[in-house]
């Protein structure tokens, strides 16, 4: 087995940082991928298979209970009929499909990106700073950021194979460079 270390270097905003990975990391990043993917199908099948998945009492209920800083607007999303429909669908098929994109690796930025926004919306939702203002729903969102940042799609999943798909002999990511914001 050989590892070496990759040097990292990023600059936003005129601040630049480094450092270095270990090559294992990869497996690691592969991990973060399936767990959240297993975990997000999981939910979203139960849901799914169910039938009986509806979001109007806890948008209505659970966020007021909870001191949610924008309570408001999940009373108000949760009393808003085509609103409630919408999320009734999207939660659990939205689930499902960001799992399936996360185990399979195909566009797993765009997965990883509504991941997060899910997570987001969760951690909002179900606010508990009892403990400080981390809790595994900010956790998730954080780690659907590190998967999509890392290009975990390209680690044993179908997003190095779509990337390299070639139109009119060249690689659809150097054709489309926008693509890059879906896979990876």
């Amino acid at each position: 087995m050989s590892s070496t270390e990759v040097e990292l270097r990023s600059t936003i905003g005129g601040f630049t940082a480094t450092g270095k990975l270990h090559t294992l990391s990869v497996w690691f990043i592969l991990a973060l991928r399936l767990m959240m993917g297993i975990a997000f199908f999981q939910s979203g099948f139960g849901k799914v298979l169910s039938g009986s998945f509806s979001a109007a009492g806890y948008l209505q209920n659970a966020p007021p209970s909870n001191g949610s800083p924008v309570a408001g607007l999940f009373v108000a999303m949760g009393e808003t009929p085509w609103f409630v429909s919408f999320v009734d669908i999207a939660v659990p098929w939205g689930e499902v499909l960001i799992g399936l994109g996360l185990l399979v690796g195909a566009f797993t930025r765009l997965a990883a990106f509504w991941g997060a926004f899910m997570m987001l919306l969760f951690y909002l939702g179900n606010w508990d700073i009892s403990h400080g203002y981390i809790n595994g729903d900010f956790a998730y969102m954080l780690v659907f950021l590190s998967v999509a940042a890392f290009g975990a799609g390209r680690i044993l999943g179908l997003d190095a194979y779509i990337e390299a798909y070639e139109i009119d002999g060249q690689p659809l990511v150097e054709r489309y460079p926008w693509a890059r914001y879906f896979l990876g």
